[in-house]
């Protein structure tokens, strides 16, 4: 496979059945890749299937049909827990939820995952990030002390914590205001051009889209066209 390659999908497919015997299709025979160093949006109304496919891509779930090969790795042969582990320290994650750990400040929350990596002096790494992310002086705050946006700035120092080779965003500015929405993206392009990091993005916002390298469109479980 082509080492450019991060990401890879064919014929992919996602079907769950309902509680009165029928089969639903959430996605259909997606083929797409994403190549090193490239921002890449998933563009889509609410209900199309975008979180559906990050998940898939990211091997947070199994598909029905196809092929997902993430760093190189084909995901459908492998098992949770090895999936797991080919994600840890490569792949970073910001959720339109933050899903900050609520006991932990915002420092000891970036902080984490540079612990779990046994990197070295990874306090003073999260600190920086914090400061670089315009939270200097909320380094003690716990998630309940800060605002949305500050919550959501914390969670993309994160993401970034171990400079991971892809990131994943899932709706990341889906429940802030124009205000704090405007300042995570440009945080988050700004911190992905440092690290040089791969980002694949889902979104229904136009405006984070226009900020990627392409976009590829999903309505109603089935990929449209790219641009």
């Amino acid at each position: 496979m082509d080492e450019t390659v991060r990401i890879k999908a064919t014929q992919l497919g996602k079907q769950v059945s309902m509680s009165d015997g029928r089969v639903l299709d959430i996605l259909s025979a997606i083929d797409m890749q994403v190549n090193a160093g490239e921002a890449v949006a998933i563009l889509g109304p609410s209900g199309s299937g975008k979180s559906t496919l990050l998940g898939l891509l990211a091997g947070l779930d199994q598909p029905t049909q196809g092929q997902v090969s993430l760093l190189g790795h084909d995901l459908t042969t492998m098992d949770e827990d090895a999936r797991a582990a080919l994600r840890a320290g490569r792949v970073g994650f910001v959720f339109q939820s933050f899903q900050l750990l609520p006991g932990m400040t915002a420092l000891e929350n970036v902080a984490l995952p540079l612990q779990i990596g046994r990197h070295s002096g990874g306090r003073e790494q999260a600190e920086t990030l914090l400061r670089d992310v315009g939270l200097g002086e909320r380094l003690d705050h716990l998630p309940r002390q800060l605002s949305g946006g500050e919550q959501q700035r914390v969670a993309v120092a994160r993401a970034f914590a171990g400079e991971p080779e892809i990131l994943f965003a899932d709706e990341p500015t889906g429940n802030l205001d124009a205000a704090s929405g405007k300042r995570v993206i440009e945080l988050l392009f700004n911190l992905r051009d440092r690290a040089g990091s791969t980002l694949l993005l889902v979104t229904h916002d136009q405006q984070l889209a226009s900020h990627c390298d392409r976009v590829l469109r999903l309505e109603a479980g089935r990929m449209q066209a790219a641009s």
